[in-house]
């Protein structure tokens, strides 16, 4: 049996999650580059490999029942357990149009499109439920499985409940409360099985999602998603974090 350990990175042919998969790697990870483009998921995984690291691309739509049953198949057939999960990909529909000039965004939520709602939640909520549900053979699989939901600080009622200053975009935000509760969900399912799960707030990181506006780089996001992917026996499962430590639900 190969000691070496495999990962799962979704949405990772750009931004945050290209970065986790290339950190992932080199600490000597199998990388297994999640995206929906054959053209742009492949290009990524190349560009990689052409780095020395062990990564391939797989196809992956996280909002697709069928795409996600086929991807876990793929993975099953060639790798014994998946070691590390981060459930990266994510969108936000209408984000960009909102920003005004200063880069703040203007959308009230008495404004926001249902419709863009319900596209965010099918990927940035059902969707790593989706992926967790399909890969949890191969996770438990592993002696000590860590999975990390990409959230955002936006997800964090009691900052926006006590902050003026943050952004009010319901649609987003709310989704990442959600994938919160979700975190907490499979964390108290899995802790018993030796699986620690956890959220993770890159910051506000210059990405296609924003159009660049963050001020964080995707090398400084990475830095906390790859911390809690490999954390040692005895670490947190169930929490918010960011690089500084806990956040506030």
């Amino acid at each position: 049996m190969t000691t070496q350990k495999n990962a799962l990175v979704t949405g990772a042919n750009k931004g945050i999650g290209l970065e986790t998969a290339r950190r992932l790697a080199a600490l000597g990870f199998k990388v297994w580059l999640g995206a929906r483009d054959a053209e742009r998921g492949g290009a990524a995984a190349e560009a990689l490999r052409g780095e020395g690291l062990d990564v391939e691309w797989l196809a992956l739509d996280v909002a697709s029942d069928g795409s996600v049953a086929t991807a876990a198949k793929t993975v099953a057939a060639r790798a014994p357990r998946l070691d590390v999960l981060v459930n990266n990909a994510g969108i936000a529909p209408g984000y960009v149009d909102a920003l005004g000039p200063d880069g703040r965004y203007e959308r009230l939520p008495s404004q926001e499109d249902v419709a863009d709602m319900k596209a965010t939640y099918d990927v940035n909520v059902f969707g790593p439920v989706r992926v967790t549900q399909a890969f949890l053979p191969l996770l438990l699989a592993s002696t000590a499985a860590r999975i990390v939901m990409v959230s955002s600080y936006l997800g964090s009622l009691a900052r926006a409940a006590g902050n003026s200053q943050s952004p009010n975009v319901m649609g987003y935000g709310s989704s990442k409360t959600a994938l919160n509760a979700v975190t907490l969900a499979f964390a108290r399912e899995l802790a018993s099985r030796g699986i620690m799960v956890n959220a993770a707030a890159p910051g506000y990181t210059a990405t296609d999602l924003n159009a660049h506006r963050g001020g964080r780089t995707v090398q400084q996001a990475a830095g906390i998603i790859v911390r809690l992917a490999t954390l040692e026996a005895g670490g947190p499962t169930g929490g918010y974090f960011d690089e500084n430590g806990p956040l506030p639900w």
